[in-house]
């Protein structure tokens, strides 16, 4: 049942974004401008051998929503530390600006990334910055480049061959923005670094310029880049600039939106290997929740777990499973439960409906193709959802699941303080929030989970705490119901 809901999600999400493609754009909506040799395909990011990932995320006391990935590459720390930092300085001014009085939400800042390009010359990482003061939405794009013959991590610019090849590439840019519309104003455009720090290339070779939103033209216009054909703009490259120019000719078609259909087919859908041998209603169970990962801490909690056992439910998150689908197979192979948490850990909330889709089907797909299973829960970043973030989840096939219990690990770094926060507050049926991208977390676990079984629990993943009444997709869970025997004896 679950499978064929998810098919015809699929199926609805593909034909609603097609729909929306012909009619006149929604001011919330950001098109891309219409010039397809500016599209770039991306990486496989779990090709790269060495390849983690690395999350930055905000103390949650501003009242800001703060989530940022990144890769890190064991054999480039330059490579990571360059992203990290980029990362931070734009972090540092979202955080000194002023929120005004009449936001219409929480503030908000997000970064996801996308590799484009990977050979054994050269690495590509395009950084896709988006934040929010609570009204309107503005993205930036940073294409950082790592050149594994002179071992150096380089920007944008670095792949022209000189300040004369910027200023020729600035003057082919114009002459193609001032074929765009009034929408985009070339005379904004000049040879500064600054303005070209995204330069990537697509599968034809051709040089691929993107600008950040309102840098040339009007916030409306969405995502506006430039295309220079791959013979004009040989000349214009550096050594580095060939390498990388190389390396993204080699890379596969991005996947389409009946790529992940086909996905879908014929897959069950998830489910804990170890579900049906616990009754909730006669045993006090507690559903312990990580989100946000995979990452480089979910290993050695496994791990724990394992010594433990213990199954948890892993809400994780899109772009992090395609990194790591080895980590995920090893969550449903050790009994645990893979859900879906979205693609890049946006507010579903402040979405237009498209949009909310492509979030959710992304990570869905990204899920299904490296388990093999459909996941049928998914959990609202920040917890946040609405009535529209549960009517796209169940036509996706999923429930929404949130929390009755906040380790409050993002902002405590002290694992013993985690774990005695976490103890006090379960009860029989409590559906706990934490991340297993912290190693404070991590940590905390074995306490958390000695602690607990002192009590008499029992460590289910979150369907198990309804028993036979199979969850709702559509619904909203924040815990599991239990009787009053039962919590009587947790106060005891």
């Amino acid at each position: 049942m679950h499978k064929m809901r998810f098919v015809g999600g699929i199926a609805w999400m593909a034909a609603t974004l097609a729909g929306c493609s012909m009619a006149t754009a929604s001011p919330h909506v950001k098109l891309p401008v219409p010039s397809e040799p500016t599209l770039i395909n991306y990486v496989d990011p779990s090709m790269v051998q060495g390849l983690s990932t690395r999350t930055l995320s905000a103390k949650e006391t501003t009242g800001r929503r703060v989530h940022a990935t990144y890769p890190a590459v064991a054999e480039a720390p330059l490579l990571t530390e360059k992203l990290r930092r980029t990362m931070t300085r734009s972090l540092d001014l979202f955080t000194r600006r002023e929120a005004p009085s009449d936001a219409l939400s929480n503030p908000e800042f997000n970064v996801d990334w996308q590799l484009a390009a990977a050979s054994a010359e050269v690495l590509g990482v395009r950084l896709r910055i988006g934040q929010s003061m609570g009204s309107g939405w503005s993205e930036s794009r940073t294409t950082v480049w790592y050149d594994r013959v002179s071992r150096r991590a380089l920007n944008s610019p670095d792949l022209l061959r000189d300040g004369a090849a910027l200023a020729t590439l600035t003057e082919l840019a114009r002459r193609e923005l001032a074929l765009r519309g009034p929408l985009v104003n070339p005379n904004a455009l000049r040879p500064d670094p600054a303005m070209f720090d995204s330069i990537g290339f697509n599968p034809r070779g051709d040089l691929v310029v993107e600008f950040d939103d309102e840098q040339v033209g009007l916030g409306v216009a969405g995502r506006v880049a430039v295309a220079v054909p791959s013979a004009t703009a040989a000349p214009l490259l550096s050594a580095t600039g060939l390498r990388a120019r190389q390396a993204a000719m080699g890379t596969a078609t991005l996947t389409s939106q009946e790529d992940m259909l086909a996905a879908s087919r014929d897959k069950p859908a998830a489910r804990s290997s170890g579900a049906g041998g616990v009754d909730c209603a006669k045993v006090k169970c507690v559903a312990l929740t990580y989100e946000d990962g995979p990452g480089p801490e979910t290993g050695r909690l496994l791990d724990i777990l394992g010594a433990y056992k213990a199954r948890t439910t892993f809400f994780v998150l899109g772009s992090n499973a395609s990194a790591h689908p080895e980590m995920l197979r090893r969550m449903r192979d050790e009994g645990h439960l893979v859900a879906n948490h979205s693609w890049s850990h946006r507010d579903l909330t402040v979405l237009p409906p498209t949009m909310l889709a492509d979030q959710l089907t992304r990570a869905q797909y990204a899920i299904t193709h490296a388990i093999g299973q459909v996941p049928t829960l998914m959990r609202p970043p920040y917890g946040v959802t609405d009535v529209q973030v549960a009517s796209i989840a169940g036509r996706l096939g999923m429930s929404v699941v949130r929390w009755n219990v906040d380790a409050k690990d993002q902002r405590d770094s002290d694992p013993r303080a985690i774990a005695r926060r976490t103890v006090a507050q379960v009860r029989p049926g409590s559906i706990v929030l934490m991340h297993d991208f912290r190693g404070a977390t991590v940590k905390a676990a074995p306490e958390i989970l000695r602690g607990l079984a002192a009590k008499g629990y029992t460590f289910v993943t979150v369907p198990e705490l309804y028993g036979p009444r199979a969850m709702e997709p559509g619904r909203t869970y924040d815990s599991g119901a239990v009787s009053a025997t039962l919590e009587k004896q947790s106060m005891s």
